[in-house]
């Protein structure tokens, strides 16, 4: 039997158990109990007259990286849907959406599920980030005739060679696509390979997002609160990463008075977690979801809550990247390169592997790899404010050189609004 087709048949049986399977998400932080009918297809919003644009992306980094297509699709006077798996990202879309735009959560993907949904927004055109594929999903847009297109599309190696291997998978699911726009050669050779009828190369959406956002006030009362104290962030850490940074920061410490860590685990809700490993190492502590600014002598600072890191990378020049010391395939560095923030990154970067060469190429970030050579990079850069901003500088020219991919998707994309134009008329 094929694969999707017990894929298919194996979400069917499993419906019926789709409310215990939500209600226990619900208890580990993982759902919204508000909003649970949206993942059962069931809208909580009406859907606007006219033409309708879906756009999907699966959590909070893929979803951002398309609001610069958002606000292009809103200019066009096209409405937009847009559609998140996560509670985070459904949270920061709240304040980061622009108006005209909306949000509604994923349907689970079995087919009674999605055809409430398509039944209720019958979008016109569909737009997927990265590689967010759902087969039932994709395969409904199919029956109906629904234009599915991949946008800021990229596939590991070893995720396309799981997909070659799947009986059926690639001509069911891939050969669906009507059109991939890939970040780059390497991933639009992989989709090819997978079966996706027509490819193109656009480049990569996150170098168009704006840098994200900080509260005025907040910075101010954060800056005020550090006062003259060197501050460092280490962003989107990992479990295995932290105790590495605060192993370099009681390093650093010993060199640099006053030193104030501030840690944003990828994660909020491990806080307490980090903050333990901190105190076992006779470190002060302060947690942001508690005190809104760090104590007076606090060493660290956990930044537990969800989309401030534009407040901190505005509050530091020295940024460590995490999912990098462990192997995870690295975070996206280029919010904090946009700030103008030396970048440091351990060696597992593979996700974002053209981002980081480029940067590298342009010394505007550095790889570290172990409690040494992360607190001698940092040394070296909060000691040399100079050569800190000289990085940071490097940085932010490289990003703003690699933008333009949402000018190209859009490219790309008029075709299909043009025909809707044409069917309205």
């Amino acid at each position: 039997m094929p694969l999707l087709t017990l894929y298919r048949l194996t979400t069917m049986a499993l419906t019926p158990f789709a409310n215990s399977a939500l209600g226990w998400r619900v208890k580990q932080g993982k759902e919204d109990p508000e909003r649970l009918p949206e993942r059962l297809g069931l809208a909580s919003l009406a859907r606007p007259q006219g033409r309708l644009v879906w756009l999907h992306g699966a959590s909070l980094g893929e979803t951002l990286a398309l609001i610069p297509l958002i606000e292009r699709f809103i200019q066009r006077g096209v409405e937009v849907l847009v559609t998140s798996g996560t509670v985070a990202s459904a949270q920061l879309l709240a304040a980061r959406l622009p108006a005209g735009a909306m949000h509604q959560y994923l349907p689970l993907d079995a087919p009674k599920f999605v055809a409430r949904f398509l039944d209720h927004w019958r979008p016109n055109v569909a737009l997927f980030a990265e590689t967010e594929l759902w087969p039932n999903i994709v395969r409904a847009l199919h029956e109906r005739h629904t234009p599915l297109i991949l946008v800021n599309a990229r596939i590991s190696q070893q995720s396309a060679k799981r997909w070659r291997s799947a009986p059926g998978a690639p001509d069911g699911l891939f050969g669906l696509i009507d059109l991939c726009l890939a970040q780059n050669a390497e991933n639009a050779a992989r989709f090819l390979g997978l079966g996706a009828p027509r490819v193109r190369i656009a480049g990569n959406l996150k170098f168009d997002a704006a840098a994200p956002p900080a509260d005025a006030a907040k910075l101010a009362e954060f800056n005020g609160a550090a006062g003259d104290r060197p501050v460092w962030v280490a962003a989107s850490t990992h479990e295995g990463e932290e105790e590495i940074v605060l192993d370099a920061h009681r390093d650093l410490a010993a060199r640099i008075p006053r030193l104030l860590t501030v840690i944003a685990p990828r994660h909020p809700e491990r806080g307490a977690q980090i903050a333990q490993a901190a105190e076992a190492r006779g470190l002060r502590v302060s947690l942001r979801s508690r005190e809104p600014e760090p104590a007076r002598g606090a060493d660290v600072y956990i930044a537990d809550t969800i989309g401030e890191l534009g407040l901190f990378f505005r509050a530091a020049g020295v940024v460590f990247m995490g999912k990098s010391l462990v192997e995870g395939g690295g975070q996206n560095p280029i919010e904090p390169a946009k700030l103008g923030c030396a970048v440091l990154h351990g060696p597992h970067v593979e996700n974002f592997a053209e981002i980081y060469c480029e940067l590298n190429a342009a010394k505007a970030a550095a790889r570290v790899s172990d409690v040494e050579s992360l607190s001698r990079a940092a040394f070296y850069l909060l000691s040399e404010p100079a050569h800190m901003r000289k990085m940071g500088r490097a940085g932010a020219d490289v990003v703003e050189k690699l933008g333009g991919a949402s000018r190209s998707i859009m490219t790309a994309v008029e075709p299909y609004l043009a025909q809707l134009a044409v069917e309205e008329s």
